[in-house]
């Protein structure tokens, strides 16, 4: 199949690109700007100009994995960090479907994400909530993400909601900015630790949109590891690889105060996913059942 890979340049785009021409697919990268993966300069954001790509490729299919997503996130800045990668998921995604509908694109993929479910008890599947009350910081995310899967969804297409993504590319790889941030003992256990992460290797994130092209996947999937780990587990496991200090424990209330509500639920409230469903509808599973088993591997290299 001809596969149009809109977000080419990202940490995904960057596996996903190989991983595709691998499995015997013509592949097309776009992106804001050239790179090694993407090929086709073209801004999402301008509906004539991406109209026009996608005509020119003529692809079967159209993968979705748009975000500006700044290297450095605060907490306490996240409708600003975000709101170009909002855009992409909202108005990018109006007008890559536009697109796909006016060239007869036969399968949309997209990518969610599988961390804002409705918190409580236990892994959450694809049936759970998403949040009701985000907090006030991650309430644009959301609404966004919202309207990329209600779209998505609506053309009968398929949305992979991802956990914590990790690997080359990502704020927790070796040199990126949240492994910085635990070098330098700026990262607490807040409270109980009980925000609990679902993550997955990008490299697992490309095998997985290679699976769902194979299988009349429809709807949303999520797409995490099988371990679900508080962080209270597994953030002092990553200082101990890292040869940092032992985070501190802060109470939640001051970790707050100092990080704003979406800090708060970052690093105290979030609920882990359960891959039950992508296992058997895509016939995937992670490369590392666990993130444990991935952890010394991927950040022995220092930056």
């Amino acid at each position: 199949m001809k596969v149009l890979v809109a977000g080419a340049s990202g940490a995904i785009g960057r596996q996903l690109v190989p991983a595709l021409s691998a499995a015997g697919h013509e592949v097309v990268g776009l992106a804001r700007s050239t790179s090694a993966t993407a090929t086709l300069a073209v801004d999402a954001l301008d509906r004539d100009a991406l109209v026009a790509a996608v005509r020119g490729v003529a692809p079967d299919v159209i993968v979705n994995i748009l975000t500006a997503i700044p290297a450095r996130l605060d907490p306490r800045r996240m409708p600003v960090d975000f709101a170009l990668t909002n855009r992409l998921r909202t108005e990018g995604t109006r007008n890559l479907l536009d697109a796909a509908a006016q060239v007869g694109v036969r399968r949309i993929i997209a990518q969610g994400v599988a961390f804002a479910y409705e918190p409580g008890d236990g892994p959450a599947d694809e049936e759970t909530p998403l949040w009701t009350r985000p907090p006030a910081p991650f309430a644009s995310s959301l609404a966004a993400l919202r309207e990329l899967e209600a779209m998505t969804t609506r053309a009968g297409g398929t949305v992979l909601r991802l956990g914590h993504l990790y690997g080359p590319g990502t704020m927790f790889a070796a040199d990126g900015s949240f492994v910085a941030d635990v070098r330098a003992r700026k990262v607490p256990i807040a409270g109980a630790g009980a925000s609990v992460f679902s993550f997955v290797h990008v490299a697992d994130v490309a095998t997985a949109v290679v699976a769902a092209l194979s299988h009349d996947a429809y709807g949303v999937l999520n797409v995490v590891d099988d371990d679900p780990v508080p962080i209270r587990d597994w953030l002092p496991e990553m200082a101990e690889v890292l040869g940092a200090p032992r985070p501190r424990r802060l109470p939640l209330a001051l970790v707050r105060l100092a990080a704003g509500g979406w800090g708060a639920a970052y690093l105290g409230g979030l609920r882990g996913a359960d891959n039950t469903r992508a296992h058997h509808v895509l016939g995937w599973r992670p490369r590392p059942r666990s993130w444990r088993a991935d952890i010394a591997r991927e950040l022995a290299a220092r930056p």
